[in-house]
């Protein structure tokens, strides 16, 4: 048996909101759009990845996702910009990342991070 891929449902009442939420911050691509879902992609393969964890690290509650970006300073620019709360201050952190959390429309938690190089 082989895992495909893992999928992020998120629910929403407006969903033409979060989906310019995603698309505008992320610069995702809608692969489908039937109005009661969206699907969002943004071009890339990487592994399947699903994290079990206890906490968010450094303090941090646990994040319902975790968005890996190649430049985490332009997408923080981009959330406070848009008038995101920032919850936790991009920030670089012990085990290699630099990250912050903001919150979407739907008030899921997200950790955007980029690893340091």
């Amino acid at each position: 048996m082989t895992v495909r891929r893992i999928v992020a449902n998120i629910a929403a009442e407006g969903v033409a909101e979060v989906r310019s939420f995603y698309s505008d911050l992320f610069d995702l691509d809608v692969a489908m759009d039937l109005g009661w879902i969206v699907t969002l992609t943004s071009g890339e393969t990487m592994t399947s990845q699903m994290s079990v964890m206890s906490e968010g690290g450094s303090g941090a509650p646990v994040p319902d996702l975790s968005i890996e970006v190649d430049d985490v300073d332009e997408v923080y620019r981009r959330a406070v910009g848009m008038g995101c709360a920032v919850v936790h201050e991009l920030t670089d952190e012990p085990w290699g990342v630099r990250r912050f959390f903001i919150t979407d429309p739907t008030g899921k938690l997200l950790n955007v991070l980029s690893h340091i190089r």
